[in-house]
């Protein structure tokens, strides 16, 4: 990995102060990553209903929203959530509080900025290649799960309710995305557990924090260069008003519509190789935009780094040939493939 170095002399929040014109290395340039389209179509994702598949309810019912569930994971790979128990009053506060630490003066914030090569922390872009394209982003990355694994000296102690909000908002996806996974594997007529098992009894969940501060050039410049997440599954709260978030779906960039009470859940590239490629790991991206800051969180489920994870035996057949290699610590080789351009499942290929 290369020695990480400061490459630009501003954040991305001072640069958007003032309006600076950004740095070539925020360009987007290189074809892998797509022309920024200034406005693609907005898509109908579908919504699910998920209290249906922890609540006693007409089978009927329930079997239709699995179908549904089977349908998006196979095509796009992505959904809104809703009847996730959360009340639209709480998302708000967590919405409210990461904003709150953003606009914090930069000595305050720096208090909890992440070392050189880690991720956790307060900062941007962990540079890892020469020819990295940086993203016009702040983040407050940090580990949630297992709990003796947080580095509770990088929980922001201001604004005062954080650590609160974080802490009951944290527990509450954690037990949806336990539901999720008995879902996905009811969707596939699997045994329940078939991919939580895979996950360990210490499966770790990263929360991040992100602002996206606004870029007077939004047609050359990327909040998020586009990517699979490493993750099993990722759970994100969407800013309540602004729209950011893109899928690539049949080879076209469309926008995902804001629902403020919903949850956006994607997989991750480890639930593609569980499911030996049935379930898709979506290609996202976040554009910017010149008139208004943005923010959203979100939560990354990933197995134990040392546990080997790969596709469920009953998925594979004569038919479907495994297509995944089994692997450990896949987190790592996704990021590092994200930040060089290098497309990371293509590498885990059988």
């Amino acid at each position: 990995m290369a020695a990480e170095a400061v490459s630009v002399s501003k954040s991305v929040e001072q640069m958007s102060v003032a309006g600076d014109e950004p740095p070539s290395e925020y360009i987007v340039k290189d074809s892998f990553l797509g022309s920024v389209h200034p406005s693609p179509p907005l898509s109908p994702f579908p919504i699910i209903d998920i209290s249906l598949f922890s609540s006693p309810s007409p089978a009927e019912e329930v079997n239709k929203e699995l179908e549904k569930l089977k349908s998006a994971l196979s095509s796009s790979g992505c959904f809104q959530a809703i009847g996730h128990g959360i009340s639209s009053s709480f998302l708000d506060k967590v919405r409210d509080v990461a904003k709150q630490f953003f606009v914090l003066p930069k000595n305050e914030k720096q208090k909890y900025g992440r070392a050189v090569n880690e991720s956790e922390g307060y900062g941007s872009d962990r540079i890892v290649s020469d020819k990295q394209v940086l993203d016009w982003s702040s983040r407050l990355t940090l580990i949630v799960f297992p709990e003796d694994k947080r580095r509770l000296n990088l929980w922001p102690e201001s604004p005062n309710e954080f650590r609160y909000i974080i802490q009951e908002f944290t527990s509450q996806i954690k037990v949806l995305i336990s539901i999720l996974y008995k879902g996905m594997a009811r969707s596939l007529n699997l045994e329940e557990n078939s991919f939580s098992t895979q996950f360990g009894d210490r499966a770790s969940m990263k929360a991040r924090f992100n602002f996206y501060p606004t870029c007077s050039r939004p047609d050359l410049v990327l909040g998020v260069k586009p990517h699979t997440d490493g993750s099993g599954i990722t759970v994100l709260l969407q800013d309540r008003e602004v729209e950011g978030l893109q899928v690539l779906v049949d080879d076209k960039w469309v926008k995902v519509p804001v629902i403020p009470h919903a949850l956006v859940v994607n997989l991750g590239d480890q639930m593609q190789i569980m499911t030996n490629g049935i379930f898709k790991s979506p290609m996202h991206r976040v554009v910017t935009n010149s008139e208004k800051l943005r923010i959203s969180v979100a939560l990354f489920n990933e197995p134990e780094p040392e546990k080997e994870i790969g596709a469920v035996e009953s998925l594979v057949d004569e038919r479907r040939p495994r297509l995944y290699r089994n692997v450990k610590n896949y987190g790592a080789i996704n990021y590092e493939c994200y930040q060089k351009g290098i497309i990371a499942l293509d590498t885990v290929k059988i």
